[in-house]
């Protein structure tokens, strides 16, 4: 998951401040009493999107922008009822590798729990409209030590096959990145290469 990228978010309100990028053109403006992703379509099902295999291409900034890793990621997703399971495979351009399985409990319409053995207590998820919305810690390895950095996660569903995700990592409050990552769906099984 990851935080807001563009501004801050209080309670019910979103706050956007003016940005500069190019797809923004300085927008500056304030929605009250909305999150994203409301009421935006198609809506997300999250059973059934993180349901068989995904492929992720994706990246690591740090606060000042440069990147500092890219990855794929290989998904395997099921469900049993209200239980998901999401199986990663991370390759990093540098060939390391990193494996981490998510757990999913579906506790409310739109609302998600997620663990794993690098999440420390609980992940909180929570669906609106075409977005899902993690808050979560994670025990980051940082130069033999581990640190605990807390995410925000924003996903937003494009089209039935297509999410792209934006998590802002920190730690007391301060920046430390973000990563960002554009899932694919797949129609047939991944394959380890």
């Amino acid at each position: 998951m990851i935080a807001d990228f563009f501004g801050s978010r209080n309670e019910d309100t979103y706050c956007i401040y003016p940005v500069s990028h190019p797809c923004c053109d300085g927008f500056a403006g304030r929605l009250l009493n909305s999150r994203p992703g409301t009421g935006e379509e198609p809506a997300l099902d999250v059973q059934r999107y993180f349901n068989g295999s995904l492929e992720a291409h994706g990246m690591f900034q740090d606060r000042s922008g440069t990147v500092i890793k890219r990855f794929v990621v290989k998904v395997a997703c099921r469900w049993d009822h209200d239980i998901g399971t999401l199986d990663e495979d991370f390759t990093y351009a540098d060939g390391s590798r990193k494996k981490r399985v998510w757990t999913l409990r579906k506790v409310a319409a739109g609302k998600f729990i997620g663990t794993a053995p690098d999440v420390v207590g609980e992940a909180i998820g929570q669906v609106s409209g075409n977005a899902l919305h993690w808050t979560y810690v994670l025990a980051l390895p940082v130069d033999g030590r581990i640190i605990h950095v807390d995410f925000e996660d924003w996903m937003f569903l494009i089209d039935s096959k297509v999410m792209l995700n934006r998590a802002q990592m920190s730690k007391f409050g301060f920046s430390l990145g973000a990563v960002t990552l554009s899932f694919n769906k797949r129609e047939e099984p991944l394959k380890d290469e």
